[in-house]
C-alpha cells in the first residue's frame, strides 16, 4: 500500500472521528440512530450506561429538571424530522423508537418551549411509572431499545411479591454473609436470572462480566464496588411497600382487618409469627419509610431497636399483638408529622 493511500485513509478516519465528536458535542443521542432510517439502534449494556451517565449529570440516580429537558430536546432533535409530535412517547405507538416519518428529511434543530412542555407531559405519562416527576434508570431502560438479554435483568414483567421474597434472595446470594452483594455474587445472581429466562446459553462469560460491571455502575450509588441492601432493592424491586398505603398515614383509623392483612402479607408460612426473613422483610419496608440509603448493619440495628420495644416475650419474633403495637405507633407518628407540617 502506498504512503499516499495510507495518508488518505488516515485522513478519512480522522474526518469521521471528528464528525462523530462534533455530533456528540451537539447532540449526544444522534450517534445511536441509524444514519438512513433515523431509528434508534439497539444499545449494548455499555452504550446504555454511556447515555445514562451523560444525562444524569449530577450523578444522583435520576434524570430530572434541566437534565430531563436536555434529554428530551436531544432525543427528539436527533430524529432529524420536522413533524415531531408527542405521539413519539406514547407506549404502543408505531412511532415509538423511530422517527415519526421517514419522508421528512429537514433537520429539527430545536424544540420549542411549548412543544417541550407537551412532550414532557406525554413522556412522563408513558414512562414515569412511580409518578415522582423524574426518570430513574429502570424507566429509561423501557424507552431505549437494548440488547434483549440485558433488558431481562431489569425484571420489568416480574417484580417481587414482597420484601420477604427479597430478603430470601439477599440471603441466598450474599454467600459470604458480608452484608453486601459483591461483584462475583452479583454475577451469580445475573447468571441465574438468565438461566431462569432460558437465555444463559446466548450469553458468553465476557458478556456476563460486561452486564455485571454495568449493573454495578448503574446501581452502586456510593461507588464502593458492591451493592448494599438499598442499592440491591432498586435492582430488584417489590410490587409495593404495603406500609406506604394511606391507612398507615393516620388519616383513617386502623381496623382489625388492616392489621390482619399486614400480618398475612409477612407471615408467609402461616405459623402465627413473623420471623427470620419474614421479619427482616417487614423491617426493610418499615426502614424505607424513614431512610432511603441503608445497609445490612442498619437493618440489624433497626431490628434490635424494634424488638427491644415490642418483643416482650423476647423470642426474636413478632406476633399479632406486637405487630398491632408497631402499626399503631407508625400511624400515630405519621399523624403527628402531618399535623406539624
Amino acid at each position: 500500500m502506498s504512503s499516499a493511500t495510507s495518508a488518505s485513509e488516515a485522513a478519512a478516519a480522522a474526518a469521521r472521528a471528528k464528525k462523530l465528536n462534533l455530533e456528540k458535542a451537539s447532540n449526544f443521542m444522534r450517534q445511536y440512530r441509524d444514519p438512513q432510517s433515523r431509528e434508534l439502534k439497539k444499545l449494548s449494556a455499555n452504550q446504555f450506561m454511556e447515555v445514562w451517565s451523560h444525562y444524569d449529570k449530577d450523578g444522583n440516580g435520576y434524570i430530572e429538571g434541566t437534565e430531563l429537558d436536555g434529554f428530551l430536546r436531544e432525543f427528539v432533535s436527533s430524529a432529524n424530522v420536522t413533524d415531531v409530535s408527542p405521539e413519539m412517547f406514547k407506549k404502543g405507538s408505531s412511532k415509538h423508537h423511530t422517527s415519526p416519518t421517514k419522508a421528512a428529511n429537514t433537520e429539527c434543530h430545536a424544540v420549542s418551549d411549548a412543544m417541550l412542555v407537551e412532550l414532557k407531559q406525554c413522556f412522563m405519562e408513558a414512562y414515569d411509572d412511580n409518578q415522582d416527576g423524574k426518570i430513574d434508570i429502570r424507566e429509561l431502560a423501557q424507552l431505549l431499545p437494548m440488547e434483549e438479554n440485558f433488558l431481562l435483568l431489569f425484571r420489568f414483567d416480574n417484580p417481587l411479591e414482597s420484601s420477604v421474597e427479597f430478603m430470601k434472595i439477599w440471603r441466598e446470594y450474599d454467600t459470604d454473609g458480608s452484608g453486601y452483594i459483591e461483584a462475583d455474587e452479583l454475577k451469580n445472581f445475573l447468571r441465574d436470572l438468565l438461566k431462569e429466562a432460558k437465555k444463559i446459553n446466548d450469553v458468553s462469560e465476557d458478556k456476563l462480566i460486561e452486564y455485571t460491571d454495568t449493573m454495578l455502575q448503574v446501581f452502586d450509588a456510593n461507588k464502593d464496588g458492591r451493592l448494599q441492601l438499598s442499592e440491591m432493592a432498586k435492582l430488584l424491586p417489590v410490587k409495593e411497600n404495603f406500609l406506604c398505603r394511606q391507612v398507615f398515614k393516620g388519616a383513617t383509623k386502623l381496623t382489625k382487618d388492616d392489621i390482619e392483612r399486614v400480618f398475612s402479607l409477612y407471615d408467609r408460612d402461616n405459623n402465627g409469627t413473623i420471623e427470620n426473613e419474614e421479619l427482616r422483610g417487614f423491617l426493610k419496608d418499615l426502614l424505607e419509610l424513614v431512610k432511603k440509603d441503608y445497609d445490612a448493619q442498619d437493618l440489624q440495628d433497626f431490628e434490635e431497636t424494634i424488638l427491644r420495644g415490642v418483643d416482650y416475650n423476647q423470642d426474636g419474633k413478632i406476633n399479632r399483638k406486637e405487630l398491632t403495637m408497631i402499626l399503631l405507633a407508625l400511624a400515630k407518628h405519621n399523624q403527628e408529622e402531618e399535623a406539624a407540617a
